[in-house]
């Protein structure tokens, strides 16, 4: 039986440089020619993800408890995908997934267990990359505050229910990595972690918070 593809999820708060450091690592594994698809959620170009967009920049007004459940809806109408991917031996990279629904509604005061609820199941990342920065750091860098959730005590908060999140994965599976640093040095660390991964897993996919 041929190995799997690796899922490799990146988080972190706003700014903190998770798309060019998605964009380093899809390059470097496509030099490495290892097959490799990137998703980016919320995928905005769906029929859900457009809903979401306009939500995001401040179009239209919904309650957080809808809003956070089309933000679930988003990843669950691309989980298929996902997972035949993988099936074919593709690394799949994924920028946010579905710890960051939870952090940020969870942030926002709904409870943490009910924003988990929906995500259960969903297919789980082998590695999930955490780019921490403070939101100080993160405001000094270009375009902070475009977006409806780029607040320094929002930030704040959702840090901390990332670092919440953390403490339910073990090492293996969950790194933080200092996203204040130069990206050159960040996407080092982004590589090395993802490299073990690189000829794919004879384990199975495993569900998101599954018991």
């Amino acid at each position: 039986m041929s190995n799997r593809g690796a899922f490799i999820a990146i988080e972190g708060l706003d700014r903190s440089g998770k798309t060019t450091q998605v964009a380093t690592l899809q390059a470097r594994l496509e030099s490495e020619g290892i097959p490799v698809k990137l998703f980016k959620f919320p995928d905005r170009t769906t029929a859900i993800g457009i809903m979401i967009d306009s939500y995001l920049r401040s179009q239209s007004e919904l309650d957080d408890r809808a809003i956070h459940l089309l933000f679930s809806a988003n990843r669950w109408e691309l989980a298929g995908a996902i997972e035949q991917l993988l099936a074919e031996g593709t690394t799949v990279v994924c920028d946010r997934y579905a710890f960051s629904g939870v952090a940020f509604s969870t942030a926002k005061g709904l409870s943490f267990e009910w924003c988990r609820s929906p995500e259960v199941s969903l297919p789980a990342p082998d590695v999930t990359l955490f780019l921490d920065i403070s939101p100080e750091k993160a405001r000094e860098r270009g375009g902070y505050g475009d977006e409806r959730y780029e607040k320094e005590e929002m930030q704040r908060k959702v840090r901390d229910v990332f670092r919440q999140i953390s403490t339910e994965f073990d090492e293996a599976r969950w790194v933080t990595l200092d996203a204040g640093r130069r990206r050159e040095d960040v996407a080092a660390d982004v590589w090395n972690c993802v490299q073990p991964f690189t000829s794919g897993l004879a384990s199975p996919l495993q569900r998101l918070w599954n018991k």
